[in-house]
């Protein structure tokens, strides 16, 4: 199964199997440019405070300023930059229902509607690799996440028969799942070990053959990089896909666009269109993958603690 379909499989199959949000395709590093295909994180303890703030993903910037609830600040002390990006993060925070603003002497004034909850827990990498026989940059990939240590834990997930030698050129911490897409079944060859989250990480940048690029990261950076992959993961989820605009696409009950022309998993972005042979244009199956996906998953939709406000810049001048 190409790499697509196998990863929106697994992801189907986890949200059966376990109580976590679940995103796919998000940035895991502080400085470089490293993407783990699947995100599992765990709730944490004040998960239901979080949920009834917005479904959306609170903006990073409005969570790292000073604003509390407590404290009602200038808007364009919100951000440390340019006026226009100061707008952006409020209007963004406001209509996500995490700040309100309120007039003074004619100045706008903004402050968090609620204090940010402590709702994550441990964070999951995974990274796919249907085929290990064309395995490519893993090894260094897998260096990466571990000399990080940003995710608590790092899974390699396979279709592929583990042999030994695979598991010799993966990193020791990491652990290994083979699964079968079609089945459904899931092996864990090798348990993943916890990761010194909260100590100081090393991120490897470029490595060549006679030079090795790093950065030295601290606690501090990879606890907010790490809250920020968790926000984006409630926002984002893992079903951030088009479903292609054919008649022959038939969604199953996890929402998956299955292509019984084709056989499986489809990508509209890369596999679907007048190139197909099979392609019948018609618009895109009715299906709510929001609903599924709140039927499924600790996500909330449309939160009643949601303060809904028209969007518009021009209010904070």
């Amino acid at each position: 199964m190409q790499e697509f379909g196998f990863e929106l499989s697994l992801c189907a199959h986890l949200e059966r199997q376990r109580a976590e949000v679940l995103s796919r395709q998000l940035g895991t590093s502080c400085h470089g440019a490293r993407v783990m295909d699947i995100v599992a994180v765990e709730p944490g303890p004040e998960f239901d405070e979080r949920a009834a703030i917005t479904e959306e993903t609170i903006p990073p910037a409005a969570i790292e300023s000073a604003v509390g609830p407590g404290t009602a600040r200038p808007w364009p002390e919100v951000y440390d930059g340019h006026p226009e990006r100061a707008e952006e993060v409020c209007a963004a925070a406001v209509d996500c229902g995490f700040f309100e603003r309120e007039r003074r002497g004619g100045q706008t004034y903004v402050r968090q509607t609620t204090r940010y909850p402590d709702w994550y827990g441990r964070l999951l990498g995974i990274e796919n690799k249907p085929d290990l026989g064309s395995p490519g940059a893993l090894e260094r990939q897998l260096l990466t996440d571990v000399k990080l240590a940003l995710l608590d834990q790092v899974v390699l997930a396979t279709e592929s028969y583990v042999t030994g030698a695979h598991e010799n050129r993966i990193p020791d911490p990491v652990g290994i799942w083979r699964f079968d897409p079609d089945s459904g079944e899931r092996e864990v060859i090798r348990e993943p070990e916890q990761l010194p989250v909260g100590e100081p990480g090393v991120e490897l940048l470029d490595r060549r053959s006679a030079r090795t690029d790093i950065a030295v990261v601290t606690p501090e950076e990879i606890e907010r990089q790490r809250r920020r992959v968790a926000e984006r993961a409630y926002g984002k989820g893992w079903r951030s896909y088009d479903l292609p605009p054919c008649s022959r696409i038939e969604p199953d009950e996890d929402g998956l666009p299955i292509c019984p022309w084709k056989g499986g998993v489809v990508d509209a972005a890369r596999t679907c269109g007048e190139d197909c042979e099979g392609f019948e244009p018609a618009e895109p199956p009715e299906i709510d993958l929001d609903e599924i996906r709140s039927t499924r998953s600790p996500w909330e939709p449309e939160p009643e603690g949601r303060q809904r406000r028209q969007s518009g810049l021009d209010r904070f001048r």
